[in-house]
């Protein structure tokens, strides 16, 4: 078919009649479908069932002598630091491993930032006009962040090299109220983009007028490949040294998608001063995390090789998924000049552009429907996609044939909304 917009009017028609026959029919089959969020599916679970036995009555000591099942060892077990260490790009002491969520992490360092001040300035962020740059589309968690402590939000393009730079360096130059910037570097959410080389130099170099300028650099798919090999991400903290900026930036990371995510492990890495600030902080808050799970997940991975090979067995699943979600919107919306979508090599979902101001007219028709998907505006800070276009597809928890089933809704539905 040649662009729905160059169709006569009694072509559109034609095509809204059959379009509505189709709606019909998925009204008559009942569905009740889920695409919100980016969620494991139990046979990627099933892949780590050996972490349930990993650790048991009689391997609960550490290499180095510690008994997991008691306080201390308030900055991760020696085993774990050095395993993720590894996973980040850094070395042991560089790295502070903690619970089963990354998330809490980042709320966490944003917390002793805006009550405390940072490693190279005593001021609290709390108590000033404060600024963020988020690149968006985006991972709406980070906004829920900013938006929880007051922090204006300033978006910028993400494009297919990351942040786009000449934005962010435009922003950052001479406005000291813009305290950091959000960015997943690699696969990120929802787009599926890693960030270029150059990019992560910029990034590192760039001068900034906010003395304690902070990038949350959140690496949650650092390993989540689709094919044989990931995707290469310069590290950012090593060109963060180069450039003589060391403590500008704070990398996050977890296993919450490449183990058990209501059980897997968090970690922050970071240079030596902000390792120090943030381990300060520890002596108040914990008397010691799950160094049992820690354990667990250094016995049943072994090594970074470990990871890599369960990583692979993970894309031999989630693979058939994006490739059945690509082939769908390929034949539906293909050449017709109505949407346009990313074909990410890892990570965890799909970056759908529908024409202006049709993504909530499309989500609200597919849960009418029954095909649950994300609400059109969460990439956005404020949940305003200000083109109202972007939704976020999420193909990993589905079955191949719920997925292939609700790819075939959404598709509908961007159609028949766009001819209405």
């Amino acid at each position: 078919m040649p662009e729905i917009h160059a169709l006569s009017d009694n072509e559109k028609q034609q095509v809204r009649d059959e379009l509505a026959k189709r709606i019909a029919g998925f009204r008559d089959e009942g569905l009740k479908l889920d695409m919100t969020r980016g969620k494991p599916g139990p046979d990627q679970l099933d892949l780590c069932n050996g972490l349930l036995t990993s650790v048991n009555a009689r391997n609960f000591t550490s290499r180095d002598g510690v008994d997991s099942r008691n306080y201390g060892v308030l900055d991760g077990l020696a085993q774990a630091k050095e395993l993720f260490a590894q996973y980040m790009g850094v070395i042991p002491e560089e790295i502070i491993i903690g619970g089963n969520s990354s998330l809490n992490m980042m709320f966490d360092t944003f917390a002793q930032l805006m009550t405390r001040g940072s490693s190279t300035r005593n001021t609290p962020w709390q108590g000033r006009k404060r600024k963020f740059i988020c690149a968006v589309p985006g991972y709406d968690r980070h906004f829920t962040i900013c938006e929880h402590f007051g922090i204006e939000m300033l978006n910028v393009d993400m494009t297919p090299d990351g942040p786009d730079m000449d934005a962010v360096e435009k922003l950052v130059k001479h406005d000291a109220n813009i305290v950091g910037i959000w960015c997943v570097p690699r696969y990120s959410n929802p787009t599926g983009y890693t960030c270029s080389a150059r990019t992560v130099e910029r990034l590192a170099s760039m001068p900034v007028k906010c003395p304690d300028f902070r990038i949350f650099w959140d690496d949650a798919y650092a390993v989540h490949f689709l094919g044989e090999q990931p995707d290469e991400l310069a590290n950012l903290l090593a060109a963060c040294k180069k450039a003589g900026n060391a403590e500008r930036v704070l990398m996050f990371g977890s296993t919450s998608k490449v183990s058990f995510p209501g059980a897997g492990i968090a970690m922050v890495a970071a240079a030596s001063k902000n390792i120090a600030w943030l381990n300060e902080r520890l002596f108040a808050q914990t008397i010691g995390p799950d160094k049992i799970n820690m354990l667990r997940h250094v016995i049943f991975f072994k090594d970074m090789e470990g990871i890599l090979h369960h990583m692979k067995r993970q894309a031999r699943l989630l693979a058939p998924k994006f490739q059945a979600l690509y082939s769908i919107l390929s034949a539906e919306l293909g050449g017709k000049g109505i949407a346009e979508w990313t074909s990410p090599r890892g990570g965890y979902f799909i970056s759908l552009n529908t024409p202006d101001n049709c993504a909530r007219k499309v989500v609200a028709l597919a849960a009418e429907l029954g095909v649950k998907l994300t609400p059109a505006g969460a990439t956005f800070p404020y949940h305003k996609d200000p083109r109202d276009r972007n939704i976020r597809i999420a193909p990993t928890f589905p079955e191949l044939n719920d997925l292939k089933k609700a790819a075939e809704v959404l598709a509908v539905c961007v159609q028949y909304v766009s001819l209405t």
